[in-house]
């Protein structure tokens, strides 16, 4: 019997540490917009404003989460806690969609009895301030749109920026309309129409992230063409005990008991396989068990995949 742990070494791992200024400049800004907005629209008396503005406070709240969990991840394991704090990252981009699937529901309610009593808007108002709104938020999402291809809490701080600029844009449009038309009714519309889209664009991260949590399959790893893989390996008959599960965002583990005839010699075929996982699968954490199998002979035919 041999044990192997091989931890491939990549940029990917560290990538996240690059978006510490993001944050920082993030937060600051959508911070001072939202005091400028909650000002403006409590002086017009703008559902869309105000409900934009404690959107993105609640953004804020999800930015400084995704931050926290970001530096969680670097904290070094030890004897509590063999792992770290990497599971952080996953639990913030569940916390990030919570938070966002609620905000988006308080806005949808607030929109419907706004609906049934309209009152009217400062057009011009909402449609300046709103209008910054646009630039500030999606300058933010522009910060976290190359991390969120690949990292699930970047990927949940993005959503939160691109979907405030969403509302805005939102705003600004009800703004025009009720100064072409004079529809007191345009604002909790357009509020509510946005709600709509956001829990739709919302749901995907919710449920990944959720998944993840209990330890499921990464959507990205095929776990039968792993199997597969590891079947098709000179010498390997059976594979079992096979796990793959994130450890955090941006790391995914994997481990797995190898029936052998007969076993190798030295590492090169345990480094190989690992290095294999990583390029072809993403999985940057192998720890694989190989076992002599007496009753299966060099050459034997390998059982079918499953």
């Amino acid at each position: 019997m041999a044990h192997a742990h091989h931890h491939e070494q990549h940029s990917h791992a560290h990538a996240p540490q690059r978006y510490d200024r993001a944050f920082a400049i993030g937060i600051v800004l959508n911070l001072g917009f939202v005091l400028v907005e909650a000002f403006y629209g409590w002086q017009v008396n703008s559902l869309a404003l105000l409900a934009d503005a404690g959107h993105n406070l609640s953004d804020v709240g999800g930015l400084i989460l995704a931050w926290a969990a970001l530096a969680a991840t670097r904290l070094r394991p030890n004897d509590r806690h063999t792992y770290g704090w990497q599971r952080g990252s996953i639990l913030a981009s569940f916390g990030n969609a919570a938070i966002l699937l609620v905000a988006m529901g308080s806005l949808g309610w607030e929109s419907i009895q706004r609906l049934q009593q309209p009152v009217a808007m400062v057009g011009e108002t909402v449609m300046v301030v709103a209008g910054i709104g646009v630039l500030v938020n999606a300058a933010t999402a522009a910060l976290f749109l190359s991390g969120s291809r690949s990292d699930l809490n970047l990927r949940g701080a993005f959503l939160h920026m691109a979907a405030d600029a969403l509302v805005s844009i939102g705003v600004v449009l009800a703004g025009g309309l009720y100064l072409w038309q004079g529809w007191s009714w345009i604002d909790p519309l357009v509020s509510l129409a946005i709600a709509v889209v956001i829990v739709f664009g919302t749901w995907s991260l919710f449920r990944q992230s959720l998944h993840l949590l209990f330890d499921g399959v990464p959507e990205h790893v095929d776990l039968a063409a792993v199997r597969r893989y590891l079947l098709e390996q000179p010498g390997v008959c059976d594979v079992h005990d096979l796990h793959v599960w994130a450890m955090s965002t941006a790391e995914v583990a994997l481990t797995a008991h190898m029936a052998m005839s007969p076993l190798p010699e030295d590492d090169c075929f345990l480094q190989s396989v690992a290095h294999e996982l990583h390029e072809h699968f993403g999985i940057s954490h192998a720890t694989l068990q190989l076992e002599r199998d007496l009753g299966c002979p060099l050459g034997c035919a390998r059982p079918a995949a499953t």
